[in-house]
Formats: C-alpha cells, sequence, structure tokens
C-alpha cells in the first residue's frame, strides 16, 4: 500500500529519449493523474541549451486540468511529480536523468539550470505528450493501470486510510468495505451523504489526514522540521519506512494497514539543509530503545539483523502498543 509505485509517464507515448517538439497546432496542454495519489506536478521546457520552469500543479486522482494555454513553445518537454508529505516516502520514483529548479511554493523560473536563493534541483523526466482532438496531454499514472474513476476511488481509499479509517485494499473498487469508511468519515465530519463526490473533498481528506484522532498520529510542537520513521509489526516482523517529513506546527498520520500488534517510531529534528539539530553534544531526537535498521534515505526495510554489516545505520525506535488501534498521538516538543 506505500512506497511500492511504478510511476508511467506520458502514457502510449515512445519509450525512447527526450524529443524535439515543433509546436504543433494544438490547443492546450493537459495533465491526467490515474494515480491513487493527490500529485503536484512542475514542466520544464528546453530549448537551444535555454530552460525555464513553471508549477506547482495540483491534481487529485482521476483529474485532468490545463497547464499550459495555447501552442506549445518549441523544445524538449520534462516533468517532475511529487506528493503532499502525509503520504510518508514518496512513491515517484525520482530518476529522472535532467536536473532543472523548482520553488518551493507556486513558481516560474526562466533560468532554471542555475537555482537561486528559495529555489532547489529537482529531477525532471523528459516525455512525449500524446496528440488527442482536444490537444496535448501527458498521463501520470500507476502500474495497476487505473482508468480516471478507478484512480478517484483508490485516492479515495488511500487517504480514508491514512485518516485512520478501513477502507480495504487500495484497489480501486468501492466494495462494501470502502462505502463504510466513507460513511464513517462523513458522519464523523457531519458531511452529507453525497459529499465524497464534491469537487474539494480530497482537500477534506487531506485536511482530515492531518489531524490528531482516531490511528496514529505524529505532530511537532518545535520550529525545526521533523523526519520521522515508522515500524510496524504485523505477525512477529517488523517493517520501518521513512522518511516522514513533519513540518512545524503540523501533524502528520502515516498510512497504516493491517492489523498490527505494535508500532515503533522515531524521530530527528533537521534544518533548512537537511542536517540533524544538535542541543550541545546530542541530537534533538525522539526515540527509544528497540534498535531497528534505518538508512540516510527514502527506505522501506523488513530484515533489522545485523545493520552495521549491511551498510544500514542501527537507531533506536519508541515502541507503541497499538492492539485495538488505540488513538496514538505523538508529539516533538
Amino acid at each position: 500500500m506505500t512506497g511500492r509505485v511504478t510511476l508511467i509517464v506520458a502514457m502510449l507515448s515512445a519509450t525512447a529519449g527526450p524529443i524535439a517538439l515543433a509546436a504543433p497546432a494544438y490547443a492546450d496542454l493537459k495533465l491526467c493523474n490515474r494515480m491513487s495519489y493527490v500529485i503536484e506536478a512542475a514542466l520544464a521546457i528546453e530549448d537551444r541549451g535555454m530552460a525555464a520552469t513553471r508549477g506547482w500543479f495540483r491534481l487529485d486522482p482521476g483529474q485532468c486540468r490545463a497547464v499550459l494555454q495555447g501552442t506549445l513553445p518549441p523544445g524538449q518537454l520534462f516533468i517532475h511529480a511529487r506528493v503532499p508529505a502525509l503520504y510518508g516516502p514518496s512513491p515517484l520514483p525520482q530518476d529522472g536523468r535532467t536536473e532543472f529548479c523548482v520553488g518551493t511554493d507556486n513558481f516560474t523560473i526562466a533560468g532554471a539550470r542555475n537555482c537561486r536563493a528559495g529555489q532547489k534541483p529537482a529531477n525532471f523526466t523528459a516525455v512525449k505528450p500524446l496528440e488527442t482532438e482536444e490537444g496535448l496531454s501527458v498521463t501520470l499514472a500507476e502500474e495497476a493501470g487505473y482508468d480516471d474513476m478507478q484512480a478517484r476511488d483508490a485516492g479515495l481509499q488511500r487517504l480514508l486510510a491514512v485518516a485512520g479509517y478501513d477502507p480495504g485494499p487500495i484497489d480501486g473498487v468501492r466494495g462494501e468495505k470502502t462505502e463504510a469508511a466513507l460513511r464513517q468519515f462523513t458522519q464523523d465530519n457531519k458531511l452529507s451523504v453525497t459529499a465524497a463526490a464534491r469537487s474539494d473533498f480530497f482537500d477534506i481528506l487531506l485536511d482530515a489526514a492531518q489531524k490528531p484522532g482516531s490511528g496514529f498520529t505524529w505532530c511537532n510542537d518545535t520550529s525545526y522540521p521533523v523526519m520521522a520513521a515508522l515500524g510496524i509489526e504485523d505477525k512477529n516482523a517488523v517493517v520501518t519506512r521513512g522518511w516522514y517529513r513533519v513540518e512545524p506546527g503540523k501533524c502528520l498520520r502515516p498510512e497504516i494497514s493491517g492489523q498490527p500488534r505494535r508500532l515503533f517510531s522515531f524521530g530527528e529534528a533537521v534544518d533548512g539543509n537537511g542536517n540533524t539539530i544538535r542541543m550541545g553534544d546530542k541530537p534533538l531526537a525522539w526515540g527509544g530503545t528497540s534498535a531497528m535498521c534505518t538508512r540516510p534515505i527514502k527506505f522501506e526495510l523488513y530484515d533489522h539483523h545485523d545493520c552495521l554489516g549491511r551498510g544500514l545505520t542501527v537507531t533506536g525506535f519508541a515502541a507503541i502498543d497499538f492492539t485495538g488501534r488505540v488513538p496514538t498521538t505523538i508529539r516533538f516538543k
């Protein structure tokens, strides 16, 4: 349910490398999201060594939207996508081979090869838009091959799970468990029975997924970002996942599937460059005595034996009794 997504960019396009676009007479460029995640996308166009980037374009699961209007400028088209931090480690493989600059918030950057203050480099993937009667389109999709409606339902399922409800498997099929979870969610939030069809329903789900409540939640009461890792015990085995970024003053509820008996939590405060904040000679961290394997970059680990021998880090997690899924909030202070 997390961390195992194959990103398919520009469906029905060639898998060869970058292509030159000759600015055909098609109106508008659309991005379509057939993933089970809310995504934010950035575009880059490079022509004769000059590059410009623009973002972020928010797309809900199953949604298409125009991101460039009129004739597409000449050059090569690239795309970069990200997901909100509440999903945990990004499921999107950022394996594009070309770096351009992006901003933190909405941005337009004319000279996107040389990053300035407030900008950072990101990996972009060259794409070939699909020509349709309505214009050009690029589709972001998962290996599951959802259509628009299935992607929306899978997106609802995924956020319901993050918010502490049990929609069943994340498969894009709205079965009895998904309907029951939706009913409970709408009742708990005093919404109408038709709320799931509202255009802003994903905003409501995203907001609910970040609030303390049922399930397990991290809340960051410090002035620093906190990078957190989660361990889930199921059938005498533990899987650890990281890193989840919990912004200052925010809460984050990681997705937890199955019926785990125990959870394990670790958090570490970082500065704007990702370096560990230290108080005296000790890192500002929140953990415990349960030793688990982690690594500095995004990870999902199932084996916690001989961490050092396998080039991993031994990290002390705090153990949390989660029998019966008792609501639990860990506050980083």
